[in-house]
């Protein structure tokens, strides 16, 4: 299409010149002194354009002459800016390769180039990403000193046009200080963050690690419900939020300060199954079984509405809290036992349930498939035992007795 779009120019263009310039019947004079030449008027445009061409092409060339001096150093000044570009990209490979000692190299001599050319002198940007990655290596090759100079000059070349680099040095000092486990230095530099920094994912799993460093399970729940609004996974949320709530239990030593840790709970906490079973475990171990039945309570009519291992939880922790059971709990225990009773945790918390209101009728079988279930724990299998040996003695059976103790001082 284009060779046949040209084609049709040329003709239009013969056409057009044969027109204007076919007839030839015009002359030019020229007069000078005393001398006239005539000549034909194609040849004078002809003579003309030529003159003007070979005047322009004159020109330029004197042109060129002229400036060679300024485009010799514009060019040596750009292949010493190409030079300092390709030092940062190398320095940025290398790094990414794990090849540290390189890559500090690379950005020292990136910041060399850098002050001899001009055009890269001001670019705050250019020394700022120089900088971090000489920053990087020394991180990964444990200088520390180093690194920390590199991070003071970079952020000292903060800029308003550079300011996506200087966020990113905030971010990458304050994580270096978690890696290194100063947690509070760490919490001290993200919170000097703008305000818009300091909401994004990788601020927050900073703040979430050091939280976890220094031991503050409530400070890292905080955290860990903003980041779960900017993960993708909810599993993955739920089982972070699980463990940090149970944390938070684990570390409480009195009844007190387990209350106000419980009460500081989000309400979807104390709706998860795992986190009720390690309150009421808690509550159990610090002597309020009571206090941990009663939490227990306010799942236990939902149960079939949760997973086996859900159910599992609870029930292990109903084991733990058995003593003193109410003959109020025996119902809720039979209803379980008749929808969930080919699962051995649930089983279990019947067999103490009917165990401790010395209900050695409805025990005795549930101790006895409690005491050989593998799958559960060992000191739930170790009390099972215990409590059919404690009914051997009732009954003057002493043998039985002694074999059910010799059974639960083999388990491990």
């Amino acid at each position: 299409m284009r060779a046949v779009i040209w084609l049709v120019l040329l003709f239009a263009a013969a056409v057009a010149t044969a027109t204007l310039l076919g007839r030839n019947d015009a002359l030019v004079s020229i007069y000078y002194g005393g001398w006239r030449l005539d000549v034909s008027l194609n040849l004078f445009l002809l003579g003309l354009a030529v003159s003007v061409f070979g005047a322009y092409r004159l020109m330029r060339t004197a042109d060129s002459l002229w400036n060679l001096p300024t485009r010799a150093r514009e060019w040596r000044a750009l292949k010493r800016e190409r030079a300092a570009e390709a030092a940062l990209r190398e320095a940025l490979a290398e790094l990414f390769a794990a090849r540290f000692a390189r890559a500090q190299r690379a950005s020292q001599h990136a910041l060399e180039l850098q002050a001899d050319v001009p055009a890269l002198k001001d670019d705050a940007q250019f020394g700022i990403l120089a900088r971090t990655i000489a920053a990087s290596a020394m991180h990964q090759l444990q200088n520390r000193e180093g690194r920390n100079q590199r991070v003071e000059e970079a952020l000292a070349l903060g800029t308003p046009r550079a300011s996506s680099a200087h966020e990113g040095v905030m971010l990458l000092n304050a994580e270096w200080a978690v890696d290194d486990r100063q947690a509070e230095r760490g919490l001290a530099l993200l919170g000097e963050l703008p305000p818009g920094v300091g909401r994004r994912t990788q601020a927050l799993r900073l703040k979430l690690r050091a939280a976890q460093l220094l031991r503050q399970p409530l400070e890292g729940l905080q955290t860990a419900r903003l980041l779960a609004k900017h993960q993708g996974s909810k599993e993955a949320a739920q089982s972070l939020l699980r463990s940090l709530a149970m944390e938070a239990l684990e570390q409480t030593y009195d009844l007190e300060q387990l209350g106000r840790v419980w009460q500081a709970l989000d309400r979807t906490d104390r709706a998860d199954a795992w986190v009720v079973a390690k309150a009421a475990r808690q509550a159990c171990a610090l002597g309020d079984a009571a206090l941990g039945r009663h939490w227990l309570q306010t799942l236990w009519p939902d149960l079939g509405k949760y997973p086996v291992e859900a159910r599992a939880q609870l029930a292990l922790a109903l084991v733990e809290c058995a003593p003193g059971l109410g003959s109020d709990w025996l119902p809720r225990v039979e209803s379980a036992l008749a929808m969930h009773g080919h699962e051995p945790a649930l089983v279990a918390a019947a067999a103490m349930a009917f165990a401790d209101r010395q209900l050695w009728g409805k025990a005795r079988r549930l101790l006895e498939q409690t005491a050989t279930a593998d799958t559960l724990p060992a000191p739930v299998r170790r009390q099972a035992l215990r409590c059919l040996a404690a009914l051997a003695r009732e009954e003057s059976q002493d043998e039985a007795a002694a074999a059910f103790d010799q059974r639960a001082a083999a388990i491990d």
